[in-house]
């Protein structure tokens, strides 16, 4: 017998041998029927392997991110199938899944292949799928497995199994199909009942634009064809909210070749949007103690090589500028933190003084292949609302937990209410992708669980996400849609510090080091309002708005009652705009509405001579008449509700 340990911690005793849906139908029929995968140990296994030893399992359905991950996975296996069947001599690269959904690259070898096409190949996957044919692992020696793929003229699986230990290397079976394949899949391909191919892009090779370009296909299925038709609906209001459609209709950013790919140019109302987020945070981190700062958008080489940054993100920066001192060189900097260990450095501290807490709006450079560009989320230029705390390690926890709050301010203030928190640590196996002792990496790891149990977050722990220099806790957000977005970070550092030779004195008199906090809750301006863009679908919480009103006379005899009722609003810090363009009053309406301004004032004979407006709400239509300063009391009462109260 042996011990299995599941989720709620009960541990239940079975045979050797038993699987782990062995283990879901003891536990009930019904359980069994939605289970699709499963983990043993923190390994991913398939349903139907034998557990042989004392272990944790923990079983996934369709509602679980692991299952969907399996299952996706899967259905690259049925897509790769057919592909093959309807296409041959095509060379299999990878297939993995994706977060919504699943790709396979593949060498079309002479054939041909284009959207009219999917169709086709969607329905032989469902054939296929309606086989209920079992995934089954089976293992291959090294050399079975290279005169397997040699045979068959693919020579991307063999380069995959080259790079591979002998007494690793595993198969997946189905139907007549077989592929290499590390495991974890659902029972059988009769779980799969829709399917949609998205689209068809070229990719290359291990993504390096120096080798073979290929073809990839992407797909998405479900276990319900009423899922897929959700699916596809998010998609469209997904286009709708798009922030690259909504920045140009909205005015916010735009973009030119000119100046360059990922190089944003804020226009006039998204410059003003970012203002705004500017202050906001900046009046919660004056309350809550932090010291603006400044730093130059370049810097020396030798800065980054000191901090590491350069070792491990040198190729992904922009070439290094030359100067005419021989042996001088700059760096477009790709991080602000160097620079504020610097400024920390300026001047001796005490124990008293710290904790210190720098924060700068600093715009950092990092070159991103030009494929991977989209939109604000993804760009060479960008600002982060960074800001380092240099703490003792005694204030390490109340200091962590302080900045938690802020990021929970953030949230609360701008509508993110769905969120979970992730503690990205390093990697065990892979010690040279970081820098820093062992031993004080155990202790920023156990500070940031602490702290994030301490206030109670829903968190998970992810293994291999850790910064090259500490452990991290990531806000991972779900926006309107159901789309996880990873927004604010904290980071906790022992490493920098080191590095940078940082230090205080201590009430023992001697000089010790301070401990990093790296931390930014917009994560990027530019990436935070792509979200926020369409997170609210251009409907930003009222203090927000470019424009909260505008006003609409009925004709041009109403100028100047609409002027004198600007005049009021803006002597209320209410921001209004006066449309006294010669177009009809439905034309002003519709293209209010399609502005997302969120008031409408109508202005003709009778409300000028009540000295009234006639108020209409975006999307929801008229509100009645009223006078102007019960107006300012609506807009007022309105932010004054959705407004969060900052605590420190």
């Amino acid at each position: 017998m042996i011990g299995i340990t599941l989720p709620d911690g009960s541990v239940k005793q079975v045979e050797l041998g038993t699987t782990p849906m062995d283990v879901a139908q003891s536990i009930s029929e019904g359980l069994a029927r939605n289970v699709i995968s499963a983990s043993f140990n923190h390994e991913t296994v398939e349903t139907s392997t034998p557990l042989t030893e004392d272990g944790s399992l923990v079983l996934y359905t369709w509602r679980d991110d692991e299952g969907k991950k399996a299952f996706w996975h899967s259905s690259s296996h049925i897509m790769a199938q057919a592909l093959e069947e309807m296409y041959p001599g095509i060379k299999l690269t990878i297939g993995p899944a994706i977060e919504n959904g699943f790709y396979y690259d593949l060498d079309l070898n002479g054939n041909s292949i284009s959207e009219k096409d999917l169709p086709a190949v969607e329905n032989r996957m469902l054939e296929i799928a309606r086989g209920k044919h079992e995934f089954k692992m089976r293992t291959s020696s090294k050399e079975d497995a290279l005169n397997f793929y040699k045979g068959q003229g693919n020579e991307y699986k063999v380069e995959l199994i080259e790079n591979l230990e002998d007494g690793t290397i595993t198969f997946c079976d189905h139907d007549s199909f077989t592929d290499l394949c590390r495991g974890g899949h659902i029972p059988n391909t009769g779980i799969v009942k829709a399917v949609k191919l998205m689209s068809i892009a070229g990719a290359y090779w291990r993504g390096d634009e120096n080798n073979t370009q290929l073809t990839r296909i992407y797909g998405v299925s479900f276990p319900k064809q009423k899922d897929l038709k959700e699916h596809l609906a998010l998609l469209e209001e997904a286009k709708k909210r798009d922030h690259r459609k909504l920045g140009k209709e909205l005015e916010l950013f735009t973009f030119s070749q000119k100046v360059g790919q990922g190089l944003p140019l804020w226009l006039p109302k998204g410059a003003a949007l970012r203002e705004r987020l500017e202050n906001f945070l900046k009046k919660a981190q004056k309350k809550a103690g932090y010291e603006m700062v400044v730093s130059p958008h370049i810097g020396q080489k030798e800065l980054y090589v000191t901090s590491g940054h350069y070792e491990k993100y040198g190729e992904d920066s922009f070439q290094p500028i030359k100067t005419p001192n021989e042996n001088e060189e700059f760096l477009l900097k790709p991080m602000n933190c160097p620079h504020h260990c610097e400024i920390y450095k300026s001047k001796p501290w005490s124990y008293k003084d710290l904790p210190i807490r720098f924060a700068e709006f600093g715009t950092v450079y990092r070159y991103e292949q030009s494929g991977e560009l989209h939109g604000l989320t993804r760009v060479r230029g960008f600002t982060q609302d960074d800001a380092h705390i240099f703490c003792t390690p005694d204030q390490l926890d109340a200091e962590f937990k302080q900045v938690i709050d802020l990021v929970l301010y953030v949230f609360g203030s701008l509508g993110f209410e769905d969120f979970t928190t992730q503690v990205s640590l390093r990697d065990p196996d892979k010690p040279e992708k970081y820098i820093g002792d062992p031993e004080v990496w155990d202790k920023a790891e156990e500070a940031i669980i602490n702290a994030v149990q301490d206030k109670g977050l829903d968190y998970v722990m992810e293994t291999g996400e850790a910064a090259f220099y500490g452990p991290k806790l990531d806000f991972m957000v779900r926006d309107a849609l159901g789309r996880s977005w990873q927004l604010g970070t904290i980071q906790v550092d022992y490493t920098l510090p080191e590095r940078f030779e940082l230090k205080y004195k201590g009430s023992d008199n001697e000089l010790h080091q301070p401990v990093m906090i790296h931390r930014a809750p917009f994560g990027s301006m530019e990436r935070f309002v792509a979200i926020l863009l369409e997170h609210t679908g251009g409907n930003f919480p009222l203090w927000l708005m470019p424009e909260q009103v505008s006003i609409l006379s009925l004709s041009e005899k109403y100028e100047k009652y609409a002027q004198k009722v600007l005049n009021l609003l803006e002597n209320d810090e209410i921001r209004a705009l006066v449309d006294n363009r010669n177009e009809t009053i439905g034309k002003k309406i519709r293209e209010a509405e399609m502005d997302k301004i969120p008031y409408m004032l109508i202005l003709g004979e009778q409300e000028e001579k009540d000295g009234t407006v006639s108020v209409r709400k975006h999307s929801e239509g008229d509100l009645g008449t009223m006078s102007v300063e019960e107006f300012s009391e609506l807009i007022h009462s309105e932010i004054e509700k959705n407004s969060v109260e900052f605590n420190v």
